[in-house]
């Protein structure tokens, strides 16, 4: 055999061996690599994890971990893992998996109604990385609180409802300084002056748009709500708002899980700063978070002469309104006997 020959011969076998090679390369790389039902699922690497843990939190949707750690170390991926929120579609490759990996999604976060600094940081850490006892650690640091004016009873007021978009590997103190951030953003100057006009700071508006809010879920009566508890703080009358008595009687007893629809004459004597026929102005902090609506409520209440409201027993979710003590009496009469009806003892 002359030596062309065996240079063909060995050429036509090292080009066979490339092209198994390639052909198994592509496979690993571009074959689809998923075991999961779903159209997608979302895979959570959690901050300083190493490519081991990756492996663990991956293994349940990945139809060959071989093929996936074949192209991870192709694509120096060990050496490079990311925290965060990843997307996994159907039917991705090992490639695709890979790429998925290096690009954090951002979670949708909402909350809203929240009525202790404890239950929020308990919503917010079941939607992001931090847990609610480093979120809470954050929101009560003493120095975070006199920097920006707040103390614990009222930091609460901070946090502005809504939706935001932020990485899930987000930590308690970036967490907090974003919401400080919106917290100055909401309250800018226009509204800060309309605070003002009803003799009331920011917090203080808050904490009364709480009371506004847990009063009534029908927005479009919230401003005259506003209007009434205004008028009542302009007289120097007692606010004398049954949701302050409710939260009093939680916070004393330290249960927060309780359904209390009737408000009884005792509790209107607990004597607790939160509860507005025993002391008078407003409470030292929120009795809930507040929503945008409750917000703007008080900053353009209605402009009325109503002192007195009662619930509307013929528009329910309504209330009544009065101006004066005989007129509310009337209206409240006919309340109690309509609840006495249903039998709601508490």
């Amino acid at each position: 055999m002359n030596i062309k020959k065996i240079i063909t011969i060995a050429a036509v076998v090292l080009i066979s061996v490339l092209m198994i090679y390639g052909f198994i390369l592509i496979r690993q790389i571009f074959a689809d690599n998923t075991k999961f039902e779903e159209s997608e699922v979302y895979v959570f690497v959690p901050t300083d994890a190493n490519y081991e843990q990756v492996q663990k939190i991956v293994a349940p949707y990945v139809e060959d971990m071989n093929r996936f750690d074949v192209v991870a170390n192709k694509k120096s991926y060990p050496a490079n893992v990311k925290s965060g929120r990843f997307l996994f579609k159907k039917g991705m490759n090992s490639n695709e998996l890979i790429n998925a990996l290096r690009l954090n999604l951002a979670v949708n976060l909402a909350f809203n109604n929240q009525e202790r600094l404890e239950d929020f940081s308990g919503r917010i850490g079941s939607q992001i990385e931090a847990d609610s006892l480093s979120l809470l650690t954050a929101f009560k640091d003493t120095t975070f609180l006199k920097e920006n004016g707040f103390n614990e009873e009222n930091v609460l007021t901070m946090f502005i409802p809504n939706t935001y978009e932020i990485y899930w590997n987000t930590s308690a103190i970036k967490f907090r300084d974003k919401m400080i951030k919106e917290y100055r953003n909401f309250w800018n100057e226009e509204r800060v002056e309309k605070a003002k006009k009803q003799g009331l700071t920011p917090i203080e508006a808050t904490i009364l748009a709480s009371i506004v809010h847990k009063e009534s879920v029908k927005k479009d009566e919230r401003p005259r709500i506003a209007g009434v508890y205004l008028n009542r703080l302009n007289k120097g009358m007692l606010l004398q708002a049954d949701p302050t008595v409710i939260y009093a009687v939680k916070k004393s007893t330290n249960d927060f899980t309780q359904v209390i629809k009737r408000v009884l004459n005792k509790d209107l004597r607990i004597a607790s700063p939160y509860n507005t026929y025993y002391t008078a102005g407003l409470p030292p902090g929120p009795i809930a978070m507040p929503d945008i609506t409750a917000l703007e409520a008080v900053l353009n209440p209605e402009k009325h002469n109503y002192i007195y409201f009662c619930a509307s027993v013929e528009r329910f979710g309504y209330h009544e309104f009065a101006t004066t003590q005989a007129e509310h009496e009337q209206n409240a009469k006919k309340y109690y006997n309509w609840i006495n009806s249903q039998g709601v003892k508490r």
